[in-house]
């Protein structure tokens, strides 16, 4: 990829988007999740297949556990906004592309897309060039987290009703930030109105994860920590359970891999499915 700059999407965005195409691309249906307009925004140089970190093989797994955790929490976006909740917000949205995908469920929401100024100000551009554009009902929030932007002013700001519950969303994000900047998002959302939902991925510690799949986690670890932006957090189930309860949830759940197979991935021949005790997910109630 060329030299990554304030005005660019994050690389693992990229990563994500181009894994979620290939999904498509390189694996039977039925797809868990039909996405190949990230890889359309994101417009990689020729030649993006051969790169090491698109090996359809190598990231077989991971690539599963992308697509299961956007499925899982489009499901849960439905299944929330038919019962009446009107405002999803993604934070790190990255190249999501629920928004485009999705116009028949989306244009009944608020959809809120938290990201750095850089990338947002690419994203809008791009979608424009693609001939989207940026609808009323979604609203692109520039939050200079590094500098402390306060997300939920921001979210304030752009139309986001505190008082009325949300679906609020964090993935790929946890494992990039300390203890304590995981417990306040925690905290600031188990405060926003009754009846909102959270779903964050987390990292669980690598000596947990299944073998086959431990030397990919390690060479991200590392590819990490050489990029300047190392994974610092890594969260057993029931310890980010206890968390979630202690920062005022309701109630949380620990939805495992092993879930999201059974859900998205039964009875597939290919062996595609997530790995287990890798990247988790957290579901809780305000």
């Amino acid at each position: 990829m060329p030299e990554q700059t304030d005005l660019q999407p994050d690389s693992t965005a990229v990563r994500v988007a181009l894994w979620r195409a290939l999904h498509v691309e390189v694996d039977a249906p039925p797809h868990v999740l039909s996405d190949r307009l990230g890889l359309a925004l994101a417009a990689p140089e020729a030649g993006w297949r051969e790169r090491p970190d698109m090996n359809p093989q190598f990231i077989k797994a991971f690539r599963a556990s992308i697509v299961g955790r956007a499925r899982f929490i489009e499901d849960l976006v439905a299944e929330q906004s038919a019962k009446g909740v009107g405002q999803y917000v993604i934070l790190g949205a990255g190249l999501d592309t629920f928004a485009q995908r999705r116009p028949e469920i989306a244009s009944r929401l608020r959809v809120f897309e938290v990201d750095r100024p850089g990338p947002q100000t690419w994203k809008r551009r791009r979608l424009a060039e693609l001939g989207y554009g940026v609808p009323d009902w979604l609203r692109l929030v520039p939050v200079d987290f590094e500098a402390g932007d306060a997300w939920l002013h921001k979210l304030a700001a752009a139309g986001f009703d505190a008082a009325e519950p949300a679906v609020v969303v964090s993935t790929g994000v946890s494992m990039y930030l300390t203890r304590e900047a995981v417990m306040a998002t925690l905290r600031q959302v188990a405060a926003l109105a009754a009846g909102s939902t959270f779903v964050m991925s987390f990292l669980l510690p690598l000596e947990m994860a299944d073998p086959e799949v431990r030397p990919g986690l390690e060479r991200a670890v590392q590819g990490a920590r050489a990029s300047g932006t190392p994974f610092i957090s890594f969260f057993t189930p029931p310890e980010m359970l206890r968390l979630a309860r202690e920062a005022g949830f309701k109630e949380a759940q620990h939805v495992s891999a092993a879930m999201l197979a059974e859900r998205y991935f039964a009875g597939r021949s290919d062996g595609l499915g997530p790995p287990n005790n890798a990247e988790e997910l957290l579901v809780a109630t305000a």
